[in-house]
């Protein structure tokens, strides 16, 4: 009976090569993940050094434009042309837009540079994704997402720490070098132990198909960028771009019922369960970096908590969000059930948001911290399960385009989150200051509603309380709405079909054949050497 748990365990752990390759995955989704929080912390000495105030907002912005638009073209040129090469290369051009980055001069290169940067990252998590999706069968992938979450949360806490650690040390250059010895640890284990089946297209790239895509994203985060911030919502430019946009994709979608090879094969939207996760994950997407966004802020202005450490001040929603994910994995490997976690986790975020905005000036940061765990609970149990469904429910010739879609509806949804609860927040908190400081409230919040440390230090004391007073109102708008939204995800969720996941459980592992599960045996193996 031992021996049988015994190999029945060691049937459970893939190949030291597979693992190898997993390692280098997590490096990759850990330089795409850092990088914005490490950048975010060194703009004011970067700005300081470079000058350019004015183009401040361009280094953001020029990075996830870049990081959108060439989401759904990586996925699609790993369908086409193979996975390990695309990824290979996107690794590489990443790496190229970090040493110019940390090479530049002026704000004009740094701005180019990051763009550069952008159109790498847009590669590495659908990469990563896609990657794991061909390795590791559906069945028992949901044990990796431990792994997954863990890397985002030690990211989202450690990112400003190292951040902050290196511009102080060894100056804001260091905070795109930093990315080069990671990266190219990761280039050489997947070009050694990675080697997937090389592929060759018939059809050429469908140019007009990424134009056209391309266009109507870059449109789309604009909006969301510049509306209630560079330009009124009504305002002619952003009424420009939302004509472009929606024209952009409008066409793009009637592009591709045409296209020899299109971008986005519209026919993986037939699948029930990949159009639900789509929309789950922009859901997601939405609120939890609406949550990260104002949270810290809250936490700072209204709790006095420090901003050295704003990482750590996530930690109970980011813990709680890694426990029930590597849980929510494990449960999905054993079962093959998934469907309750969606539901579950859906149920968990609206009760959590709406907790969230309860908080006043009054609340405690315990009860503050546990609101953040019911949400974070929700999230933990949506994050990577919405990849694992949307995989499982395309064929494997689709898996790029599957997850480079997934990732891109996230990403939307990140842009959509930030830009209208910003804008709920922003006008809730300039409201309530001219309510309670008059004139001089107005006046505070007439740049930005958003104060640092310093400025709200400086401010008298009836101006600080009325702006505590404020950003409480403000944050209690914005987590109401997200509450309202994401009860579209339990919606959604409620018609999830559960089909049952590709591969074979522990379960069914075969002890006459040493333990080797069906689906692992037959998916793994031959797409690694050994080590």
């Amino acid at each position: 009976m031992a021996d049988t748990k015994a190999v029945e365990t060691e049937a459970e752990k893939p190949p030291r090569s597979v693992r190898v390759v997993l390692l280098a995955l997590m490096i990759t989704m850990m330089l795409a993940m850092l990088d914005n929080m490490i950048v975010g912390t060194a703009m004011p000495t970067i700005v300081g050094d470079l000058g350019g105030l004015e183009h401040l907002s361009w280094v953001v912005t020029a990075y996830t434009l870049a990081t959108a638009a060439s989401t759904p073209i990586w996925g699609k040129l790993g369908d086409m042309y193979g996975r390990k090469g695309v990824f290979m290369a996107s690794i590489v051009l990443f790496l190229i837009g970090s040493a110019l980055s940390g090479m530049a001069q002026n704000m004009g290169e740094l701005i180019g540079f990051r763009a550069i940067q952008g159109l790498g990252a847009g590669g590495l998590m659908v990469g990563v994704m896609a990657i794991i999706g061909d390795l590791i069968p559906p069945r028992e992938r949901g044990k990796y997402q431990g792994m997954m979450a863990g890397v985002m949360a030690l990211a989202m806490i450690g990112g400003p720490l190292v951040g902050g650690t290196i511009t102080d040390n060894w100056g804001w250059r260091w905070s795109f070098y930093i990315n080069l010895p990671l990266g190219a640890v990761s280039l050489t284990l997947i070009s050694v132990v990675l080697h997937l089946p090389k592929k060759r297209a018939k059809a050429g790239i469908d140019y007009l198909g990424v134009v056209l895509l391309t266009v109507g994203i870059t449109s789309i985060v604009l909006v969301t960028t510049w509306g209630g911030t560079e330009y009124d919502w009504t305002s002619a430019r952003i009424m420009e771009l939302v004509g472009i946009g929606v024209a952009s994709l409008i066409g793009f979608v009637y592009w591709q019922t045409r296209a020899a090879e299109p971008i986005v094969p519209l026919h993986i939207f037939r699948s029930r369960n990949f159009t639900l996760m789509s929309l789950i994950g922009f859901i997601t997407g939405f609120v939890m970096f609406g949550a990260t966004l104002f949270l810290p802020l809250y936490q700072q202005s209204v709790q006095g908590a420090s901003a050295t450490n704003s990482g750590l001040l996530l930690l109970p929603m980011l813990g709680a969000m890694l426990v029930t994910s590597m849980v929510a994995g494990r449960v999905t490997t054993n079962s093959g059930k998934y469907k309750i976690f969606p539901v579950v986790g859906s149920v968990l975020m609206v009760i959590g948001l709406y907790l969230l905005s309860t908080m006043d000036t009054g609340t405690s940061r315990f009860t503050s911290g546990v609101f953040m765990a019911v949400v974070g609970l929700g999230m933990g149990c949506l994050m990577q399960i919405t990849m694992l469904v949307a995989q499982n429910s395309v064929e494997m010739r689709d898996m790029g385009v599957a997850s480079s879609s997934t990732t891109l509806f996230r990403t939307l949804g990140s842009s959509f989150g930030v830009a209208i609860m910003g804008a709920l927040f922003n006008n809730r908190v300039q409201d309530v200051m001219s309510q309670k400081a008059g004139a001089l409230g107005s006046k505070i919040t007439e740049q930005s509603a958003q104060l640092d440390a310093a400025s709200l230090a400086k401010l008298p004391a009836v101006a600080r309380e009325a702006y505590q007073h404020a950003v409480s109102a403000g944050t209690h708008s914005a987590f109401l709405l997200g509450s309202v939204v994401a009860v579209a995800a339990l919606v959604a969720a409620v018609f999830v079909k559960e089909v049952p996941l590709k591969g074979a459980g522990p379960q069914k592992a075969d002890e006459t054949s040493g333990g080797a599960t069906d689906g692992a045996a037959v998916a793994s193996p031959p797409m690694v050497d050994a080590v």
